[in-house]
C-alpha cells in the first residue's frame, strides 16, 4: 500500500518511489535487520543514480531505518529488545498527546470512520480467534487513524513521518500473535468512544494505559524467556 506524506502534497520523484520501495522492503524484512547497505548494489538493482539513492536513503535515516556510522557505512537498524521497549515508551507519551488533540479537533465524520474501521477488524478470524490482531498500514490503522485526527501538525510529523515506519517494523520482525488481540480490540473501542464523548483527559489516558499494557506484556513474555 502507498502509504503518502499525510503533511504535504507533492508530485512523486524517482526518489520518492525508491524510498516507498526500500521502506517496505526493510518494514517486511526483504532487506533484513543489520544488514549493510551497499550503494552501487542498490543503485543497480533500482537502477538509479547514485545521487537519487543517496536521497531515498537520507529519508529512510529519518525515519529511524537505517542508521550510518562514519568509517563503517549504512546499516539497516537492528530489532532489538531494548530498542522495541524504548519505542513504546516514546509512543506512550507522543500517541497520548495525540489522542487528547484528537477529542478536541477530530472531525464527526472522521469518528463515525473510525468506528466502521473498528467494526471491520472486528470481523477478522484472528480476532474473533483471540489469536492476532493485525492491521493494513495507513487508514486502516487505529494508530495512524488516531494521529491524523490530532490535526497537530508536528505529533503527525513525529509520529507519522518519523516512527510509524519503525514500528511496523517491530511488528513485523517480532509477529503479530498475542494474548492480548481481543483486550486490545476492546481497548480501541473504549478509546474512540472517549474521543467520541471529547473527553480528551480519559482519551489520552486510554491510550497511555494501553501503549503501556503491551510494553508490559512483551516485558512479561522476555521475563519468561530468561527462566
Amino acid at each position: 500500500m502507498h502509504l503518502a506524506n499525510p503533511t504535504k502534497q507533492t508530485a512523486v520523484t524517482t526518489a520518492d518511489k525508491v524510498f516507498e520501495q526500500m521502506q517496505h522492503a526493510i518494514v517486511e524484512g526483504e532487506i533484513p535487520s543489520g544488514s549493510k547497505i551497499s550503494e552501487p548494489e542498490l543503485a543497480k538493482r533500482y537502477q538509479i543514480s547514485r545521487s537519487t539513492l543517496r536521497e531515498a536513503l537520507n529519508r529512510l535515516e529519518k525515519c529511524h531505518l537505517i542508521e550510518r556510522k562514519a568509517n563503517v557505512g549504512s546499516r539497516v537498524v537492528d530489532c532489538t529488545i531494548e530498542g522495541l521497549l524504548e519505542l513504546y515508551i516514546t509512543r506512550e507519551a507522543l500517541e497520548g498527546m495525540a489522542c487528547r488533540q484528537a477529542a478536541k479537533n477530530m472531525s464527526d465524520e472522521e469518528i463515525v470512520d473510525m468506528k466502521a474501521m473498528l467494526k471491520l477488524h472486528g470481523q477478522t478470524q484472528e480476532l474473533k480467534d483471540g489469536t492476532a490482531y493485525y492491521q493494513e498500514e495507513g487508514d486502516l490503522d487505529f494508530h495512524y487513524k488516531i494521529i491524523l485526527g490530532s490535526h497537530n501538525r508536528q505529533l503527525i510529523d513525529l509520529i507519522c513521518g518519523q516512527l510509524y515506519h519503525l514500528v511496523r517494523m517491530y511488528r513485523c520482525q517480532f509477529g503479530m500473535n498475542s494474548p492480548r488481540a481481543s483486550r486490545a480490540f476492546n481497548e480501541h473501542s473504549q478509546i474512540i468512544q472517549a474521543i467520541c464523548d471529547r473527553d480528551g483527559e480519559l482519551a489520552e489516558m486510554l491510550m497511555r494505559r494501553h501503549i503501556a499494557a503491551s510494553r508490559k506484556n512483551i516485558e512479561n513474555k522476555i521475563a519468561q524467556q530468561a527462566l
